[in-house]
């Protein structure tokens, strides 16, 4: 089980001081956010940005988990659209971040990008054939992903901010109809606290074993670091060890206390003071 830090936290320091500082903290591995070393085009990133970048990490003797919030950059993507157009810019931008991934050795895409996969409200059948848009659009990037050899992550995220796959077993029903070893499911704490309850210890033994859970974030329904809320987190790692997990729990706090530094700070000694006391 690798510990990585979501880079947009600290996103302020140049790219290779984000890299030293999140090893120095004791981070295993960087959830990266494409649209903060990449701008307006994310997807878009050149051959020698990606070597500074893959160098970066490296130097620093760390590596890079996953990329999430992959569709914040350009503007105007969504998978849900009825305009093909949109659609179809939408596609391109997901293969080519497939691609980045890959290229960057990122086993994991997660996506949330809730703004990005809006249902239209108050037409049931436009509602219906928005879903359909957006199942469709993550069957077509399983193939990718199965191509480039990295699993892309449906996030069940909640409401009001995101109004399509707010549960995980929505996430699951869509990964189960495509049937791609290659797209499954992840477990946000945050979101699945505010939905599902705060028990994450008890989704965690419901869903790991079902081995449609690729991927971890922990932050706290109050949308802090793990450690600075009242969701408790000793359970969800006590599960996640039982169950044998090995991939990467990413912290993710999207409100941080006092700034972004002190909160990662704060949130992997929070994490690496319970693995500690459960080994």
């Amino acid at each position: 089980m690798k510990i990585a830090l979501c880079n947009e936290v600290i996103s302020e320091k140049p790219f290779e001081a984000q890299c030293a500082f999140a090893a120095a903290l004791g981070y295993d591995s960087l959830e990266l956010a494409p649209y903060t070393v990449g701008g307006d085009a994310p997807h878009r990133m050149g051959a020698d940005t990606r070597a500074q970048i893959r160098r970066a990490a490296a130097d620093a003797g760390i590596d890079f988990a996953s990329l999430h919030w992959l569709l914040v950059k350009p503007q105007g993507l969504s998978i849900t659209a009825a305009d093909p157009t949109v659609r179809a810019r939408t596609l391109d931008v997901m293969r080519r971040l497939v691609e980045l991934a890959a290229d960057l050795g990122a086993h994991i895409l997660v996506h949330g990008s809730p703004a990005q996969r809006r249902i239209p409200e108050g037409d049931e059948g436009a509602a219906n054939a928005a879903r359909q848009r957006g199942c469709d659009a993550f069957a077509t990037i399983a193939e990718d992903a199965a191509r480039a050899g990295v699993v892309y992550c449906i996030e069940a995220l909640a409401p009001p901010g995101a109004n399509f796959v707010n549960r995980i077993d929505e996430a699951a029903a869509i990964v189960r109809a495509v049937g791609s070893p290659a797209l499954r499911c992840m477990i946000d704490c945050s979101a699945t606290s505010a939905v599902e309850g705060p028990d994450l210890a008890a989704v965690a033994d419901r869903w790991l074993p079902t081995g449609l859970i690729a991927h971890v974030q922990v932050n706290d329904v109050n949308r802090r670091g793990p450690g600075q809320g009242h969701d408790r987190f000793a359970g969800l790692f006590a599960s996640l060890r039982r169950h044998h997990y090995d991939g990467a729990v990413a912290v993710e706090p999207f409100d941080y206390v006092p700034d972004g530094p002190a909160a990662a700070a704060r949130a992997i000694g929070y994490i690496r003071g319970i693995l500690e006391a459960q080994s």
